[in-house]
């Protein structure tokens, strides 16, 4: 790919990290449902750092608690002991486009006609646009500017007579990214989209009942047992003590977000049936054999990198080290220096070893590059630190396209690799050499198939067509 006429991004000193989607969380048939699903967030709080929310039943009295902040800093004992009853579901979001506030904190609530119902959603929805005109046009008023709030409408105005008629015609007119748990007095209900672009896993409770989250963790830390994943095109509805499942769509073909694997997941989670740290090692090994770069240590920023590094030195024969020190205990917010320390940011989080490192030959292994400018800063430190040479593997392939399916860039001009090449992005981040994993190198390390995993952000082969002014709207997605 040739450099076009766009400029490289000015460096910055925020981190231009690509941004967790959201996480959800619920629990069906357990007198402690808000307080688990409250643990069930924590171990998802990588997914969303802006807002928490939870959403409990009584099966008489729905209740809802929401904050900005993080899930300790959202909940107290006391406010978890107010979200009495044995249904609940919660969320933690990160807003990628739009406003970022609490009237677009979820999970969303409404009333209609004596009916309560919530929402929490991860994913988005590509014609939500369409389908937002079409309901305003008929009346609808949006409180929010969410995506998933398209879907309550579209519930309170279906003509089915069941619940399972009405959730059928809503889910089968909407199209995109949805992992999705609604809450009524007493059911709950767990959706994931044909094409199964995010996780959602189901398991059971030691006291008979059942949790349904984004990932494996949050199964782990209440102490649940996997039981499988909500399928692609599946509506699981909880309610009476049973679990019953419900296939509005033609089979399609899968197309997971292999960027789960590659970046978002915690690596103790399994996705998609596969273990993410394995997967992550896998994806150094690869990159090993595909690249191999000489030098004195590998190491990674931790701790983006750590797996694949870990992966990399195995197979190269060259000891892993850690010349970069994380300080784990920076918080939200800080008082910000003066304009004469430059690059604060980056450096309150991360800091070099000096003595280590200086005179060395350092090969770095990151997960990803998305817009470049935390890297850039990251090298200059390393450069500043006397470091003979530097060389940076990727364990994914350049990100080129935008996503459209719930991940924080949903447009080309973010992303460094759109438009220059490899020689072009390695002069300017500072590196000497710049090398990334094939596509086919990172779905093998998955063990998984090219037509099992959505590649769009690497190849622009999209499975489910956007809505073309996505883009330029300023709705928020789940």
């Amino acid at each position: 790919m040739t450099r076009s006429n766009q400029a490289l991004p000015a460096t910055q000193t925020s981190s231009l990290r690509p941004k967790h989607e959201c996480g959800v969380c619920g629990i069906f048939n357990h007198h402690d449902a808000s307080k688990l699903t409250y643990f069930g967030l924590y171990a998802l709080q990588h997914r969303g750092q802006e807002s928490a929310g939870i959403v409990a039943s009584d099966g008489k009295q729905v209740r809802i608690h929401k904050e900005m902040g993080l899930v300790p800093d959202v909940f107290s004992e006391q406010t978890l002991q107010n979200l009495s009853g044995n249904l609940a579901i919660g969320h933690v979001r990160y807003s990628t486009t739009g406003a970022s506030n609490l009237v677009n904190a979820q999970p969303l609530l409404v009333t209609h006609k004596g009916k309560t119902l919530a929402v929490a959603h991860n994913g988005n929805l590509v014609n939500s646009i369409k389908l937002r005109q079409d309901l305003e046009m008929q009346g609808s008023i949006f409180q929010t500017t969410m995506d998933s709030e398209v879907i309550l409408h579209l519930i309170a105005r279906s003509a089915g007579e069941s619940l399972e008629d009405r959730l059928q015609e809503t889910f089968t007119a909407v199209k995109g990214a949805f992992s999705m748990l609604l809450i009524t007095q007493d059911t709950l209900i767990a959706v994931r989209d044909p094409n199964g672009f995010r996780p959602l896993c189901l398991g059971k409770l030691s006291n008979g009942g059942y949790i349904v989250a984004s990932e494996t963790c949050a199964l782990d830390l209440v102490e649940a047992k996997y039981i499988r994943d909500i399928e692609p095109g599946e509506i699981l509805i909880c309610r009476d003590g049973q679990l019953n499942s419900i296939y509005p769509w033609p089979e399609q073909r899968t197309s997971f977000c292999i960027f789960e694997h590659v970046y978002f997941a915690r690596p103790d989670s399994d996705i998609f049936g596969i273990n993410v740290y394995e997967t992550r090692k896998h994806m150094g090994r690869i990159l090993a054999r595909e690249h191999f770069v000489d030098g004195d240590f590998v190491m990674p920023f931790p701790d983006s990198g750590n797996y694949a590094a870990i992966g990399y030195s195995h197979e190269s024969g060259i000891p892993l080290e850690f010349g970069v020190i994380r300080n784990h205990y920076v918080g939200r917010t800080f008082i910000q220096p003066t304009q004469t320390m430059r690059d604060f940011n980056v450096r309150v989080k991360l800091n070099p070893v000096h003595s280590f490192i200086k005179g060395k030959r350092v090969i770095i292994i990151e997960d990803s590059i998305i817009r470049g400018t935390t890297g850039k800063s990251r090298i200059q430190s390393l450069r500043n630190a006397g470091v003979k040479e530097v060389h940076m593997l990727v364990s994914c392939p350049p990100t080129r396209h935008a996503c459209y399916y719930g991940i924080d860039f949903p447009s080309t001009k973010e992303l460094i690799a759109s438009n220059n090449e490899v020689k072009i992005i390695a002069d300017y981040l500072g590196l000497d050499s710049l090398y990334y994993l094939s596509i086919e190198g990172m779905v093998e390390a998955t063990g998984m198939t090219m037509n099992d995993f959505c590649l769009a952000c690497f190849n622009a082969d999209y499975p489910v067509a956007p809505d073309l002014s996505f883009h330029k709207n300023a709705l928020d997605i789940g």
